[in-house]
């Protein structure tokens, strides 16, 4: 589907999907040794992994670009405030739902690419970039200048615990970082105590891109799927063992494969289209579970979590918690 979108346009196909294990590649060689004046020296450089390599922070970042919502979210979060962000022309007019992001922070379109000279301009020392960096060319273009994030090693949306706590480790906060972590879990377990029969209920994160195909998360080590496991609820077994003979962390099926939605909790985009578009997918109306089609923002806050996202995410989707809850199981 897409990834920072990742579940956006084919939502990149991951959720098409995001998230980072971590991962700047280093930009200059090892020898180079900033300045006093380039920032406060972390007691211990933080070296993250990501697609094309790795990115060794030696200093606490403080001119901070990010072209990857999630990061985005988690810098907020962290209270550090971008110099400058990606905006997501397919989120509402008025922003994504759930960021206040500061009124001084430039803001990036990327729907014609990275727009690397007018990055780099912005003097930044660090480029949080992740799956928006479509390519080694793009990336070596922006490491030479800055130390940056691309997408993680594999396939993967990583998990946005593991974000934040990397923030934590290169902000040299990480005392703020398990503050975040502990409160968004907390509010996540409090809707599963809530709401007990959601215990072992299976559940599916899936869109279906007009004219095209369906897209359904099939791992449950996708950082999209840790949401939902909180909750107690399993990815559906069907799927999950599809994933595995495939290889693939994201089903890419026809519209024709149906039988491959019918969990306890559908969560579906269509993306490209409205709900009229549903009738392009034999069956669609007659599936046995609790069926919750949503808006892109609403997609995009669980497809790519983060602690700002899913307070949101997890508002929109209650009554459809509590209505999968009091339902038979799978």
């Amino acid at each position: 589907m897409i990834r920072s979108v990742r579940f956006s346009r084919s939502l990149p196909l991951l959720l098409g999907a995001l998230l980072v294990t971590g991962g700047l590649a280093a930009c200059g060689s090892d020898d180079d040794e900033p300045a006093a004046d380039e920032g406060r020296r972390l007691d211990s450089p933080v070296t993250i992994e990501h697609q094309f390599g790795t990115t060794t922070i030696d200093t606490v970042p403080e001119r901070v670009v990010t072209l990857d919502l999630q990061w985005t979210d988690v810098m907020l979060a962290m209270g550090v405030e971008p110099v400058a962000y990606a905006v997501d022309s397919l989120m509402p007019e008025s922003g994504v739902p759930w960021q206040e992001v500061p009124a001084g922070a430039k803001k990036l379109s990327l729907d014609d690419g990275v727009p690397v000279e007018e990055i780099i301009a912005l003097d930044p020392d660090l480029v949080l970039g992740s799956w928006y960096i479509p390519d080694k060319e793009t990336y070596d273009l922006l490491a030479a200048q800055v130390p940056t994030v691309a997408a993680p090693p594999d396939e993967k949306v990583v998990p946005w615990q593991e974000l934040v706590r990397t923030a934590g480790e290169f902000l040299a906060d990480p005392a703020t970082a398990e503050r975040i972590i502990d409160e968004t879990e907390s509010k996540i377990s409090a809707v599963a105590a809530e709401l007990p029969g959601l215990k072992d209920k299976s559940f599916l994160l899936a869109q279906y891109i007009v004219g095209d195909s369906m897209y359904i998360v099939a791992d449950e080590e996708d950082g999209s799927s840790s949401f939902f496991q909180a909750l107690g609820m399993k990815l559906y077994q069907p799927v999950l063992e599809e994933g595995r003979r495939t290889g693939q962390t994201r089903l890419n099926v026809s519209t024709e494969r149906a039988d491959l939605l019918r969990s306890d909790l559908l969560v579906f985009l269509v993306n490209g289209g409205d709900e009229s578009n549903l009738a392009d997918i034999p069956g669609f109306d007659q599936l046995p579970g609790t069926v919750a089609v949503f808006d892109y923002a609403t997609i995009v806050g669980l497809n790519t979590p983060s602690p700002l996202s899913l307070p949101y995410s997890l508002e929109q989707l209650r009554p459809y918690l509590e209505k999968a809850a009091g339902g038979a199981g799978a």
